[in-house]
């Protein structure tokens, strides 16, 4: 029989001993944020609530269950004594560094954003009042006046709106390049222009609304692009939040708390049992046990001991160590992996969306055309201010205005049907790369598995099952509680005498006259760990497998049927991931893989001219993630690996990726049918243009109709 069991080597696990003292600071932070990343429901919102309220100097604690954090105002608490609180409670916790996280909780450009569109908006209704009058029969002085009013509110409102597309166009023109910018800032330059020139010689026809509203319905794309990539904050500045802000040194026999960028190579440091490691080194004295699950996907327990490496970030579990610093700041594993990671984000980028692709083709015909347009009617006509008016009409009616909503528009649309099926995009360019992937590689320690575990009990009998249990009880070390919890229902716990932990190697008692173990196979006497004996009889290894998360093997298969060549990348050992990988089929597996092992092997398949989904959730994948052509992190993943990621599923199982494959392919579909619907309104509507047929007016329409068509053909995606 088998019963299930979390295995991996987290605090959520550990219980009262792993618990550090609430200490009292003589200053401390009125905000303090925890990671959570073991939360998923309301009731672990309102657990995690109660415990920090209830606890002395805590005015108030918010959890945030999309960001898996919480946030507590307190007074006279370290971060360190809540998180080990939480911990001892069962909820994993570790302090986040504010400072860092400062950066990315501030959006600036997108409240600028919001702030032109709506003086935009507001000026477009109110000179549209004004172009009904004149257009009702509003005539002679009524109508001069109406246009010196909308030119007074129209002038200031584009100056200010339009800056976005202003700036970028002069950025583009100053590399030597076009982008689609570049047309639209002529486009609103001259109409804005020429309106005035008209206003001034008291012509009848003005363009301020047609100005107004390409501003307008131009700057609720560029808003909705904006909010798609603030979803992704930086991985790096996650990464380097996750570091522990302070340590503990010891000089001269003394004792001190001080923060790491005080410490220097050779400091010793002590690490007490439930902290994580703050800086690289190597072990001075003492046994413990590290969790690297989050580092490097190890599902177990990692023992060291004296002249051992550290690894800043990795969890120290039984013991106090003492530790001498041989690494800080930017040297250390952490900030390394975060500078693998920034390389990586850099790298992908540079990818350049559909619609910039198209804008270098379409920017350069689109000015000459209109510049051949007007030296045209000049030489036929010999009208300079007729000449121009047909030119802006070419320019207006030629705008990419279709162009600059049709990716916003089909990547708005997918996005909320990928939302409606548990996925939430978070890059504005993800659906594009998504569609393009021709390799899958996925992590496995919580991505492919659940996190938990079943122990075979079948080699067990009830009476050395009874045993088992009184002597996993007996210890709050993580394994020893998933034993507990692995032991079948109805298995009861023998007496056991003169109980005591070994600390790094296990626990061990006597029941019946005879001393029983339970820990370190070569304490224990068994080849492999952990292992359990009685008296002199041979030791039995306990032999745990991982489970495979709900959905995982279908996923697998159904993205192998629809082509895809799958992998298996992992930080585990290679035994443990080929397991995994022979319970799914035929896929290749490859483990003991370090971080940035696997962004070298994506960075190789990517040379080889493959395009590669990455699916992980740990840190050890951030690097791997932000390398792939896309990426894809389940919402129990870390803050830094859903950060990194393109998509986060925010369900339990994997089975919504092969659909969201191709969505993202329906979607790029429809964004070429948008180019395309452009491109034929183009050869409608140019010739026109050109043959001084259309008024800025009638272009501007013309213009808002093409719009307004890729708008309805992008909502067919949902």
């Amino acid at each position: 029989m088998t019963a299930t069991a979390p295995i991996s080597a987290c605090p959520a696990c550990a219980a009262a001993p792993l618990a550090q003292s609430v200490a009292l600071a003589h200053s401390a932070p009125a905000n303090i944020v925890l990671s959570l990343p073991g939360i998923h429901c309301a009731g672990c919102i309102s657990g995690v609530e109660r415990i920090l309220n209830a606890q002395p100097g805590v005015s108030e604690a918010r959890v945030n269950l999309s960001l898996k954090r919480v946030r507590i105002s307190a007074k006279n608490l370290e971060a360190e004594a809540l998180a080990d609180i939480l911990t001892t409670a069962g909820y994993e916790a570790f302090p986040l560094d504010t400072d860092m996280l400062a950066a990315t909780q501030t959006d600036p450009k997108g409240r600028a954003l919001m702030l032109r569109l709506a003086v935009a908006g507001f000026a477009m209704m109110n000179v549209m009042l004004f172009s009904v009058a004149v257009w009702s029969g509003a005539s002679a002085a009524t109508q001069i006046m109406f246009h010196w009013i909308s030119a007074a509110i129209a002038v200031p409102a584009l100056m200010f709106s339009a800056q976005v597309f202003a700036a970028s166009a002069w950025t583009a023109l100053r590399a030597g390049r076009l982008n689609m910018d570049v047309p639209i800032t002529l486009a609103i330059i001259l109409a804005a222009c020429l309106s005035v020139f008209e206003t001034a010689q008291g012509g009848t026809h003005v363009y301020f609304d047609a100005a107004l509203s390409l501003t307008f319905f131009l700057l609720i794309g560029r808003y909705l692009d904006h909010r798609t990539r603030m979803a992704a904050r930086s991985a790096s500045q996650e990464l380097s939040a996750l570091e522990v802000p302070k340590a503990i040194r010891v000089r001269d026999g003394l004792r001190e708390t001080v923060h790491i960028s005080q410490l220097s190579i050779g400091d010793e440091i002590v690490v007490p049992a439930g902290m994580r490691i703050p800086v690289d080194g190597i072990v001075q004295t003492g046994m413990s046990e590290l969790d690297r699950s989050l580092l490097t996907g190890e599902s177990m327990p990692v023992g060291v001991k004296t002249s051992d490496v550290l690894a800043a970030g990795e969890l120290n579990l039984s013991a106090p160590l003492t530790v001498e610093v041989t690494a800080i700041g930017e040297d250390t594993s952490l900030r390394r992996m975060a500078a693998l990671v920034d390389a990586a984000e850099g790298t992908r980028n540079r990818y350049t969306a559909l619609a910039d692709r198209a804008a270098q083709i379409y920017a350069p015909a689109v000015h000459l055309l209109a510049l051949l347009t007007f030296i045209g009617w000049i030489i036929a006509s010999s009208d300079v201010a007729h000449s121009l008016n047909i030119a802006i009409s070419v320019l207006i009616i030629t705008c990419p205005c279709a162009l600059g909503l049709a990716v916003p528009a089909v990547m708005t649309a997918a996005s909320g049907r990928f939302f409606r099926h548990g996925l939430l995009v978070k890059d504005a360019t993800a659906l594009e790369r998504l569609a393009e992937v021709d390799t899958i590689i996925f992590d496995k320690t919580g991505t492919l598995t659940n996190g938990r575990a079943t122990l075979d009990t079948d080699q067990l009998t009830p009476e050395e099952l009874g045993v088992l249990s009184a002597l996993s009880q007996s210890s709050n070390h993580p394994v020893s509680q998933a034993i507990a919890a692995a032991i079948p229902a109805g298995i009861g716990s023998l007496p056991l005498w003169d109980i005591r932990e070994v600390t790094g190697r296990g626990v061990e008692a006597v029941w019946e006259g005879q001393t029983v173990r339970l820990g370190h196979g070569d304490w224990v006497g068994a080849a492999s760990s952990p292992a359990f004996s009685i008296g002199g009889f041979p030791a039995k290894p306990l032999e745990f497998s991982e489970t495979l998360r709900d959905g995982a093997k279908d996923t697998v298969q159904a993205l192998q049927q629809m082509g895809y060549p799958v992998q298996i990348f992992s930080g585990d050992s290679q035994a443990a991931t080929t397991r995994i990988a022979q319970q799914l089929g035929d896929v290749t597996a490859t483990g003991q893989m370090t971080p940035a092992e696997k962004q070298a092997a994506i960075v190789a398949l990517a040379d080889a001219g493959k395009r590669v989904l990455m699916i992980g959730d740990g840190l050890n994948d951030t690097a791997a993630l932000s390398q792939a052509h896309a990426s894809v992190s389940p919402a129990s993943a870390l803050d830094a690996s859903r950060a990194a990621s393109d998509i986060v599923v925010l369900g339990k199982s994997l089975s919504e990726i092969p659909d969201a494959i191709q969505t993202a392919t329906a979607a790029r579909r429809r964004v070429l049918e948008n180019f395309a619907i452009a491109a034929g309104y183009n050869m409608i509507a140019i010739p026109i243009a050109v043959l001084g047929f259309a008024t800025p007016l009638s272009a501007a329409i013309a213009m808002s109709a093409s719009s307004i068509t890729v708008l309805l053909n992008a909502l067919r995606v949902r």
